[in-house]
C-alpha cells in the first residue's frame, strides 16, 4: 500500500516536472504611418485623408497648397507635421550646414507659419544636415520650447538627430521602413510586409510613404486588413509613447541611439 502511494507520488512529481510551459500572451504589434511631401496636389493629397486610419500628414512648406491642406488635414482629425526641407533639399526654407543658427531659426519659423496646426516635424531629405550635431542639438532644444515632437526620417546612417532629441528628453521617434523607394505596387506591398514583420519582431514599426498612386493603392487595399493580422495601427503620438524615446536595435544599443 505504502509502496503504491510512493510510486503514485513520484509519477505526479515527474508529470509536473515535464509539464509544458505556460504560454504567454503574444506581444502587441503596432504600426504608424507618415505620408511625406504633401501640399503639392490637393486632389491627390485628399486621398491620403481618406485612408482608413490615423495617418500622419507631413506637409512641405514650399508647396502651393501647404496652408490649405494643413487646415483640411486638421479638420479631418489627422496629425499635421512640418516636413522640413534640409540639405540637399533646396528652396527658401531649406536648412544647409553653412547657414548660421539665426538663419536656421528664421527659416524654421517661416515654415511653421506656412504650415499651421503642426504637432511636430520630420526632415525632408536632410542626409547632410541631420549629421550636423550643433544644428541638431539647437533644433531639438527649440522644438522642446515649442512643445513639438521630432521624427527622424533617417535619410542618412550618419544622422545624430534622434540621438540629440533623446539627450534632452524631447518626444521623438525614428523611421523604420520606407515604403516606396521603388514605385511599384509589388515592391510597396513587400515593404509593407517587411514593416508588419518588424512590428511583430520588435513590437512596433514606423513607416514613411509618399502620395504616389501606387503607394495609395496598396495602402487602401492592405491597411484595412491589419487588425485581422493582429496589428494595431496607431498615430505617431501614440507610437512615441509606446517606444518611450528608446532606440530600436537597428538604430542603437540598449535603447540608446548611436
Amino acid at each position: 500500500m505504502f509502496q503504491r502511494f510512493i510510486l503514485g507520488l513520484l509519477l505526479c512529481l515527474t508529470g509536473v516536472a515535464h509539464a509544458a510551459p505556460v504560454e504567454t500572451a503574444p506581444q502587441k504589434a503596432y504600426l504608424s504611418l507618415i505620408i511625406d511631401d504633401l501640399g503639392q496636389n490637393l486632389p491627390r493629397d485628399r486621398r491620403v485623408l481618406a485612408l482608413p486610419g490615423p495617418v500622419t500628414t507631413a506637409i512641405m512648406p514650399d508647396t502651393p497648397h501647404a496652408t490649405e491642406f494643413a487646415r483640411e488635414a486638421h479638420r479631418a482629425g489627422k496629425i499635421v507635421i512640418l516636413h522640413m526641407p534640409m540639405d540637399p533639399a533646396t528652396g527658401p526654407f531649406a536648412w544647409h550646414p553653412d547657414l548660421s543658427i539665426e538663419e536656421l531659426e528664421k527659416r524654421l519659423g517661416a515654415a511653421f507659419k506656412v504650415v499651421p496646426y503642426t504637432a511636430g516635424i520630420n526632415n525632408h531629405m536632410g542626409s547632410r544636415m541631420t549629421a550636423q550635431q550643433p544644428a541638431m542639438a539647437w533644433l531639438m532644444a527649440h522644438l522642446q520650447q515649442r512643445h513639438k515632437f521630432f521624427v527622424d526620417s533617417r535619410t542618412s546612417a550618419q544622422t545624430v538627430a534622434a540621438a540629440e532629441a533623446q539627450k534632452i528628453g524631447l518626444a521623438s521617434v525614428s523611421r523604420d521602413v520606407f515604403l516606396d523607394d521603388e514605385r511599384t505596387e509589388a515592391a510597396i506591398s513587400t515593404q509593407l510586409q517587411t514593416a508588419i514583420s518588424l512590428a511583430r519582431k520588435q513590437g512596433s514599426a514606423v513607416m514613411i510613404g509618399h502620395p504616389y498612386p501606387q503607394t495609395l493603392a496598396v495602402l487602401e487595399r492592405e491597411m484595412p486588413k491589419l487588425k485581422a493580422q493582429g496589428i494595431e495601427w496607431i498615430d505617431i503620438k501614440q507610437m512615441i509613447s509606446v517606444r518611450g524615446n528608446r532606440a530600436t536595435a537597428a538604430h542603437g544599443k540598449d535603447g540608446v541611439y548611436r
